[in-house]
């Protein structure tokens, strides 16, 4: 398993930014396919985006497309998500973790709270 930590989550106003970490242990974190998925309380849980070892990025989810980013740093074998114009209704944790099951153990994910 690739172990993973979550950082960069905080309270913004609407429409703010923020821009999360997802930093690695291991060489193997830069051979992977790795996503950034959030779940809020009583929903299931769900793919924002992801970043291939080759650097290709999608973005299945449509209620973020355009709004997030991913980008990826092999040499600190860390994956970013880059959040604009935040909703109140992004609000909950967002965690990463490789996108192919079975999924490697669930950290405890970043706080994103949104609200004015």
């Amino acid at each position: 398993q690739v172990q993973r930590v979550e950082s960069g989550g905080g309270v913004v106003q609407p429409g703010g930014s923020l821009k999360l970490s997802c930093t690695g242990s291991g060489p193997v974190f830069n051979d992977k396919a790795m996503g950034w998925y959030r779940q809020a309380p009583g929903k299931q849980r769900e793919l924002l985006g992801l970043r291939t070892p080759g650097g290709t990025t999608t973005n299945p989810s449509a209620s973020v497309r355009g709004r997030f980013t991913l980008s990826r740093d092999r040499a600190t074998r860390t994956l970013y998500i880059h959040m604009t114009d935040l909703k109140p209704q992004d609000t909950t944790v967002y965690f990463c973790n490789k996108t192919t099951i079975p999924f490697d153990s669930w950290g405890q994910g970043t706080q994103v709270t949104v609200s004015s």
